[in-house]
């Protein structure tokens, strides 16, 4: 399908991501690690929220804010991303973020649901020390923009590791044509699963005319490494300017697993694998106007052009599951351990 100007996420109009990189040099309690921010729209997610839904394919993880998801079906906050034992710390920036764009939070009206997901990347990453502080998460929230998307070893994906190479953060976009109009779907992955044997970049590459080549047989992960590290997990973040509600949505969210079971994951019992679907076609206004209803154009289940989106979906999944693995660079953290990138090798 053809591919946004961006092949990232932020080609859904209003979509902006942002990035903070903690790289400290090797040592046993040196920080690998970091936070993306990724904001749903422009304006402020609290006072005007996007319908939203969450699918947990694997549930080994600790996410915050996924139960009211799936309770009220939107998000009010930014989606943040992080380390596993930095949910807390990025959850308490991005609340202080969002209480000073909001004096009416927990005093005029209700509380704040904050949403963050979360990875293991403890073999790179002093994960112990907690380094990442709740100012990482305001900051990311702060230099969030939209256009062309730094992606690989960035933020939250700078300690993850992908089939047993250097993963991280990676992003693609599929556009959907309905009649004279168009909607983007658009993807961002957290990858840090799987091993080397199950991955099928090769075969996606001749897919897809690709001119790379990759060189397994040169490079193999250490013993140490594929021992020690945990089974990891992926963070899958889908955004449509669709218009879609939340029952919607999860039927999006559904179809992004689709995506990963392409790479050829096999979804370990230590893997969480979550997936968080959006879309900022409208926003639900916080406070009530004009009465106790509202009415919203949505697109009919039965109507062709979701059978598109559901395509783009699983595309754009696969495909930046790969763009995590192409971007990221060899990555070296603590007690030096090593973590090479994937051996591409051009044409």
């Amino acid at each position: 399908m053809q591919k946004g100007k961006w092949n990232a996420i932020t080609d859904v109009p209003g979509v902006a991501v942002g990035h903070v990189t903690l790289k400290e040099d090797p040592g046993p309690e040196s920080a690998c690690t970091g936070v993306t921010a990724i904001l749903p729209h422009g304006g402020n997610s609290f006072e005007q929220k996007v319908p939203a839904a969450s699918f947990v394919l694997n549930g080994f993880g600790k996410s915050a804010g996924l139960i009211q998801v799936e309770e009220l079906g939107v998000i009010e906050s930014p989606i943040m991303l992080t380390n596993t034992f930095s949910v807390g710390a990025v959850l308490e920036g991005t609340l202080q973020h969002m209480l000073e764009e909001n004096a009416a939070i927990g005093d005029s009206t209700s509380s704040l649901n904050v949403v963050v997901g979360e990875c293991n990347d403890s073999y790179l990453n002093a994960m112990r020390e907690m380094k990442v502080r709740p100012e990482h998460a305001i900051k990311a929230i702060r230099k969030a923009s939209g256009g062309e998307l730094t992606q690989g070893d960035v933020g939250a994906g700078k300690g993850m590791i992908c089939f047993g190479r250097k993963g991280g953060i990676g992003s693609s976009s599929r556009i959907v044509h309905h009649g004279e109009d168009s909607f983007t779907v658009g993807v961002l992955t957290l990858t840090n699963f799987g091993n080397e044997e199950e991955c099928l970049i090769d075969e996606w590459l001749g897919r897809n005319e690709i001119h790379m080549e990759t060189a397994t047989d040169k490079l193999k992960p250490s013993q140490e490494m594929q021992s020690e590290k945990p089974d990891g997990s992926i963070m899958i973040i889908v955004a449509t300017d669709a218009p879609l509600d939340s029952r919607q949505l999860k039927r999006l969210a559904r179809r992004a697993s689709i995506g990963l079971g392409r790479t050829g994951s096999h979804i370990h019992n230590g893997s969480g694998d979550i997936i968080i679907a959006f879309s900022n076609a409208y926003t639900i206004p916080h406070l009530s106007i004009g009465g106790d209803t509202v009415s919203y154009t949505l697109l009919r289940d039965d109507a062709k052009v979701m059978n598109d989106l559901f395509k783009a979906v699983i595309e754009a999944t696969e495909e930046a599951v790969y763009q995590s693995l192409i971007h990221a660079q060899t990555t070296t953290g603590r007690h030096g351990r090593t973590v090479e990138r994937w051996p591409f090798v051009e044409e």
